[in-house]
């Protein structure tokens, strides 16, 4: 991915535009910083649009391992990009390993770097998935991702504590029912 920076003082003239449309005084004690805040907060929140996230696939040890490989419970936040509001929830990763096993680590760093960009939770967990595959070539690939979208729990239909879910499945875990199932039951909430 080409490297591109966030042009900070652009979103704070935008800060100070949108503090005045909705009637605020940016100059208020109060106000004054903001822009430059919600300048940092937006380049923080989107660092993974300026990075190659699959960098972390590139690191791999060859083993003999032949079971399946779980990493549950890693916490995600990311911007949905039809209201730019965020969601927030949790991911549950598996592979079979096919003579590569990857750092524990990078798989949450992997869902970081994905998920610190404007996206739909549906296009997270495909991406998540398909660069495992494309890096790892594995038997097979899930990925479930459970979050709470706050552009309907707080705006909007105001649904606080529903949560959605999505999954992504590759190879063996898509194509053959009993690794489907086993699979499915390990990720379970």
């Amino acid at each position: 991915m080409k490297e591109k920076k966030v042009d900070m003082e652009r979103i704070e003239r935008a800060v100070k535009d949108i503090l005045e449309a909705i009637g605020e005084d940016p100059t208020r004690e109060g106000l004054v910083k903001t822009p430059k805040r919600v300048a940092a907060m937006y380049n923080e929140l989107f660092a993974g649009t300026h990075e190659d996230p699959s960098r972390h696939l590139q690191t791999f040890f060859t083993e003999r391992y032949d079971e399946i490989v779980i990493l549950r419970d890693i916490p995600f936040h990311s911007m949905c990009e039809h209201h730019l509001m965020p969601f927030i929830g949790k991911a549950h990763i598996a592979y079979l390993p096919d003579g590569k096993v990857v750092g524990v680590s990078k798989l949450a760093r992997l869902i970081e770097g994905l998920s610190h960009r404007m996206q739909v939770q549906e296009r997270l967990t495909t991406q998540v998935a398909d660069m495992l595959m494309e890096h790892l070539k594995p038997k097979g690939v899930a990925v479930v991702m459970i979050a709470q979208h706050t552009c309907m729990t707080i705006r909007g239909v105001k649904k606080p504590g529903s949560s959605m879910i999505t999954s992504a499945l590759r190879g063996i875990f898509k194509t053959n029912l009993a690794s489907r199932t086993e699979i499915l039951s390990l990720l379970k909430d």
